[in-house]
Parts: structure tokens; C-alpha cells; sequence
């Protein structure tokens, strides 16, 4: 390993996989990610120079960096903003082979950045001043999760709420998926299922289910008549909402569809809902 300093920050050139230095990089595929507790350090891993960015601007404390050389240039704005007096943060650079090796998987957009997660509000702190919010019970597939959150911020959500066993939206392919759409749109996890739709209707909102019920009304008639504050309530991939969760909701919504189609993939659920129950301009 061999160190410089330069107006770019605390530059650090790596030639060694195992270089104890670059220990939080190693083995971020996603079957060992699964497997860390970067939840209970306070950490995760942000991927491309764009959520790297994105994070950085969200006003969230980068730990490190670490870059193949080619994308120096282009973050170098945000590596001397990101340096702390008498801390400087490194800034690991390597070879692309090595990083290959080092991670586990091919950095086609050539950065990464440990970060430290910000405290989470409280579900009353999420949701004051909020209209319309998304909340997602065990959603566990976390292209879905990153999915939902960008819906979400293109389409005017003003927070999301996730389940205690939902997936991590700070988790490396959410934060890339999303698209950085996890840093401009408020969330918190709920610490109570589905007991935080007391707390919900409390804040004046009414939770909308969406779900295959004989009872449930069609999008457009929700639509039509919408709450001024609006708690959208998605499910998991396969079975959907718990029966736990419909019957704690105050209505069932669900999608007209066509040709025999029972259902939307989470996701798209999520951009048709959020669109077409939009506040009013």
C-alpha cells in the first residue's frame, strides 16, 4: 500500500485485496451482505458516484471511499467537502481487477463509499406536514424496495414507513435501484405491526390496503373521492398483505385490471397508486 495527500483528500492507493484497511469492503455480494450487521454498526455501503453523491448531499457522514482511479475527477468535489478536521476520511483507490476481487462483483460505475445511517424519526416525526405515504409490509426483495422508494420521490410521496421485517432500504441494491430516491424521501421502520396504524390514523390519515378483497373498492373510486392524508399500504411479492394488516386498515383498494391479470408486481403497484392518488396542485 502506498499513501499521498492531495487536494483531493486523504488519498490512499491499495494494491492488496487483503489489506486489513479495506476490511469493510470486503465480500459485498449480496447473498454476504445479507449476512452482515452493518444495520447494528451504523453503516452501509453506498455503490456508483451518483448515490455516492446522492448520500453526501443528504447530509450523511462518509467513512471512506473507495474508487477505482478513472472516477477521482468526478467526485472530487464531494471527497474534500466529505474531509473533517483533524479526521480526514480515506480514499481508497485501486486497480478495477483488484476491486473486482476485493468486493466480489464488477464496480461498473466505479465507486463505493462506507456511510454512517442518520437516526431514524419517530413515525410522528415522519409524518407531520406529510399528505400522502407509502407504507410497505414485508417487502422483502430489496430491487422492489429501491424500486418503490424512486416511485415514491418521482411521484410525490412524502414519506415512507416500512414494516419491522421489511427489507433495509439502505441496503446497497435498494440505495442503487431507488436511484438515491431513499435520501430525498423521508422513512423510518415501525417498532409496532400493525399497531403503527393507530399511531397513522391518530395523524389524522386514513390507511388504504391495497389487496384482492371481495370488499375492496376499485383505485378509481379512491381516487375520486381521496383523503387529504393518505397512507398507501403495499405487501410482500408473493402473498401480498397479511390478514392481519387488511383488517387493521380502514379500507381495501385494488387495481382494475385486464385480461385475466389478478395483480401487479409490488412495484408497479406502488407508480399506478401513488400516481393516481396524487394531491390535487
Amino acid at each position: 500500500m502506498s499513501q499521498g495527500r492531495d487536494t483531493r483528500g486523504a488519498v490512499v492507493r491499495v494494491e492488496d485485496p487483503s489489506d486489513p484497511c479495506l476490511a469493510a469492503y470486503t465480500r459485498l455480494t449480496d447473498v454476504a451482505l445479507r449476512q452482515r450487521k452493518d444495520v447494528e454498526t451504523g453503516t452501509y455501503v453506498a455503490e456508483s458516484s451518483l448515490v455516492v453523491r446522492r448520500a453526501f448531499e443528504a447530509g450523511h457522514r462518509i467513512e471512506s471511499f473507495l474508487l477505482a482511479e478513472r472516477w477521482l475527477d468526478g467526485l472530487a468535489d464531494v471527497i474534500d467537502a466529505a474531509q473533517r478536521p483533524g479526521e480526514p476520511v480515506p480514499v481508497y483507490v485501486g486497480e478495477p481487477a483488484m476491486l473486482e476481487t476485493l468486493t466480489g462483483f464488477h464496480l461498473h460505475r466505479g465507486a463505493l463509499a462506507i456511510v454512517h445511517r442518520p437516526p431514524q424519526p419517530s413515525l410522528a416525526e415522519l409524518v407531520a406536514g406529510a399528505r400522502r405515504v407509502a407504507v410497505l409490509e414485508d417487502v422483502t426483495d430489496h430491487t422492489n424496495v429501491g424500486a418503490v422508494f424512486r416511485n415514491a420521490a418521482a411521484l410525490g410521496i412524502d414519506a415512507v414507513l416500512v414494516s419491522p421485517r421489511c427489507a433495509d432500504p439502505l441496503y446497497r441494491r435498494a440505495v442503487r435501484v431507488s436511484m438515491g430516491g431513499v435520501f430525498s424521501v423521508p422513512w423510518t421502520r415501525a417498532t409496532s405491526w400493525p399497531g403503527a396504524f393507530d399511531e397513522l390514523r391518530d395523524a389524522g390519515f386514513t390507511v388504504a390496503a391495497l389487496a384482492l378483497d371481495e370488499h375492496a373498492v376499485t383505485l378509481d373510486e379512491l381516487a375520486a373521492d381521496a383523503p387529504e392524508r393518505l397512507a398507501l399500504l403495499l405487501g410482500t411479492e408473493g402473498a401480498g398483505l397479511t390478514r392481519e394488516a387488511i383488517e387493521a386498515a380502514d379500507t381495501v383498494v385494488r387495481i382494475p385490471m385486464a385480461r385475466d391479470v389478478d395483480s401487479l408486481n409490488v412495484a408497479a403497484a406502488s407508480a399506478v397508486a401513488f400516481w393516481a392518488t396524487r394531491p390535487a396542485p
